[in-house]
């Protein structure tokens, strides 16, 4: 798979997940700072939403879209946003976007999400863009690592991915 940010051909670290596959545990940050396991989601529909930081336009916009639309199909459904961002300017995006329904998780420390999902830019340590959807049994149903970082993900794809999960 060949990825690029920006136009430049980047590097992903660790293995790229795949629909079927055991969706991997990690460790991580949640944006006051307390830790985040995502074993605690077991039993519930998880939408990762994967990208470099939230303080580039598209970055923004794909949480304030998940933030509104992806919940309000199911209290089954968390929506973790994930991104390299310390846990800090994740806190103040969400309060300068009133950004309520979103798990804000940091992968800034071990970075165990990046590496575990293959998501890790090697020459940038940022996350690549894209989607993973995760069903109740933890099962991987839909993957996207979007060709270009700088690009949006394909939403509506995901969120009908989501539907058939509900």
């Amino acid at each position: 798979m060949t990825i690029t940010f920006a136009g430049d051909k980047v590097t992903l670290l660790g293995t790229q997940v795949k629909k079927g596959d055991k969706a991997p545990d990690f460790k991580a940050t949640k944006d006051d700072t307390s830790d985040f396991n995502s074993a605690e989601l077991e039993g519930k529909i998880v939408i990762y939403s994967v990208a470099p930081s939230l303080d580039t336009s598209v970055c923004a916009l794909q949480a304030k879209r998940f933030n509104k639309e992806a919940l309000d199909l199911s209290d089954d459904i968390v929506v973790v946003q994930i991104t390299e961002d310390l846990p800090f300017a994740q806190a103040r995006f969400c309060a300068n976007e009133d950004i309520e329904n979103l798990l804000m998780v940091s992968d800034y420390k071990e970075r165990e999400f990046g590496e575990k999902y293959g998501f890790l830019i090697d020459e940038l340590k940022l996350l690549a863009r894209g989607i993973v959807v995760v069903d109740k049994e933890g099962v991987i149903q839909y993957v996207e690592y979007v060709p270009e970082v700088t690009n949006e993900v394909n939403f509506e794809a995901a969120l009908e991915e989501v539907k058939k999960l509900v």
